[in-house]
Order: C-alpha cells, then structure tokens, then sequence
C-alpha cells in the first residue's frame, strides 16, 4: 500500500510540472495582458475638411497597458455592415480588438466610406463600396507606416481582418490587383494590369465570414489567410454564388491548390455572423462565445504563420 502511495506520488510530481509548462501563457497566442489603453477617434486620412466625411477615417486604437516592447505587430480590425451600414463599434469588432490586444497587438478598429447606393440589392454597387473600402485601408495601413515610431508598430507585421464586408474588404486589399477590382467595378480605366494594392509589410489575412470575387487573384501572393464561417451562411456564401462572390470554402480549396498557407473553421449548421437565425444589429451571449472561440482559433494560426 506504501509503495502504491509513493509511485503515485512520483507520477503527479512529474505530471503537474508538464501541465504547468503546457498551460503557461504565451504572447501572441493567449490573453496575457488584463488591462488595455484605448483611444478613440483617431483621424488616419489628414486631408479631409469635410467634418459630414471625417468620420468616415476616424479609428479606435487598442493596446495592451504595460506593454513595453518597442516594436507590436498591428491587426487592422475592418466592420461588416453590407458596404452601407456598421462602424469601427459594430458586432465582434471591439470584442476583437480587446481580446487581441491583451494578447499583445495593436489593434486598430477602423471606420470606412460607406456606400450611398444599394451595395445590399445590386451588385455593381457592391464591387464600387468594396473599391472604395479598399481604398480606405490602404490609408490606414499609410497612416501606421508614417507614425509607426509614435504608435511602437512593427511595420513588417500588420494583419488585415474583418468580419463579413469587413472581410471582403481585407481579402480584396491583399489578393486583388486594383486594376482587376477597378476593372470589374467598372470604376476606371486609367489603371494598368500591374498595378497591385500596396501589401508590404501585410502578413497575413483574418476572414470572418466573407468572400473574394474572383478565386485566380489568390495566385497573386502567397499571404496566409484564416477564415471562419458559418456553413448555412444565405447572406455571405460558404462555397460560391451565381454571381462571381466565392466564400470561405471555396478560398480554402483555392488557397491548398496553391501551396497559400490557410486554415478553415467551419461551423455547421450556422448561418451568417456565426447566428443560429441571422437577426442584424442584435448578438447572443452564445454567437458572441462563437466568436471568442473562432478567435482563439485566429491567434493560434497567426501565432504558428508570424512568430
């Protein structure tokens, strides 16, 4: 009975050891900072007068308190809304910012011009809300280069994430030429085939549930990309659509057949924004554990692509 007593013993002295090693909180991967400083309303677009348009370049930034490495990687967090409604406050976009920025990024909640057409009805509205988006993130990520000393960002470590419009926004900005978005928008004819959006420093992509246009601009970079998504999804599709919109799945298969490190979270039996029903501007305490699980998920990949 003694000796039993004693060889248990052992074992959970060498058991407890590992456990602890395997539960130790690791930067990047887990929440590790408890308290954040926040500030609000940073305007990222200097050239606008219009007081009516300057909201649309305001962004909320989010950084763990205490944190003294000179240099964070940067997660520019981009809303949903359908191109027409939502801002940098909106759905799992704050909840994002926080929990990631306790995990030790800077994390930039960004507003965007929304549409003034019908980018929810009609589909050449869609493509012009998502250019000029894309537009609006390319000043963004502009912004951090130039105050990148100011704000201690590693400009050679920014991700672009989104949920939803959010997401298409972030997916266009990295694997998309600007001539092929302007040129499927019908925007301008001014562009050049080889103008591509400016993606340095970008490394790696978070998509919550939204879609690319055109599954051949993944050949373009070899950028990671995460994605989430709810599989009865009716709003933004899974796999693909009649019209040229291809979601989560069908960026997954394209991605593996191009050697494009990417992950896939699926959710079966759950529609848009990770909701049983889909219901606009109201979120449960169980989508909203949804979406504290799918981030998890994120940073576990991010943290095996970056670090």
């Amino acid at each position: 009975m003694l000796k039993l007593i004693v060889n248990c013993c052992i074992i959970i002295c060498m058991v407890l050891p590992a456990n602890a090693q395997h539960t130790t909180a690791v930067r990047y991967r887990d929440q590790v900072f408890p308290s954040l400083f926040i500030q609000r309303n940073i305007v990222y677009q200097p050239h606008i007068t219009n007081g009516r348009k300057e909201r649309y370049y305001k962004l909320d930034l989010y950084q763990p308190l205490g944190d003294t490495i000179p240099k964070r990687p940067l997660i520019i967090w981009i809303h949903g809304g359908g191109f027409k409604f939502g801002t940098k406050r909106s759905a799992g976009t704050p909840l994002w910012s926080k929990t990631f920025a306790q995990r030790g990024y800077v994390c930039a909640a960004v507003n965007y011009r929304l549409s003034k057409k019908h980018p929810l009805a009609r589909f050449s509205d869609l493509l012009a809300g998502c250019y000029d988006a894309v537009e609006d993130v390319q000043q963004a990520i502009a912004f951090f280069k130039q105050h990148s000393q100011q704000y201690r960002i590693d400009t050679n470590r920014i991700i672009l994430a989104g949920n939803s419009a959010g997401a298409m926004v972030a997916i266009q900005s990295v694997y998309s030429s600007c001539y092929d978005l302007a040129h499927l928008a019908k925007l301008s004819d001014t562009l050049t085939a080889s103008q591509r959006c400016n993606v340095a420093g970008v490394k790696a992509v978070v998509n919550c549930w939204g879609a690319i246009f055109d599954t051949t601009w993944l050949q373009h970079t070899r950028i990671p990309i995460v994605s989430i998504h709810g599989e009865k999804d009716k709003i933004v599709p899974y796999d693909r659509t009649l019209v040229p919109l291809y979601g989560s799945l069908a960026i997954h298969r394209q991605a593996d057949s191009l050697h494009i490190p990417n992950q896939l979270k699926s959710y079966p039996g759950y529609g848009h924004e990770l909701h049983k029903h889909f219901i606009p501007f109201w979120v449960g305490h169980k989508t909203k554990k949804r979406w504290l699980e799918s981030g998890q998920f994120i940073a576990d990949f991010l943290y095996r692509q970056i670090f």
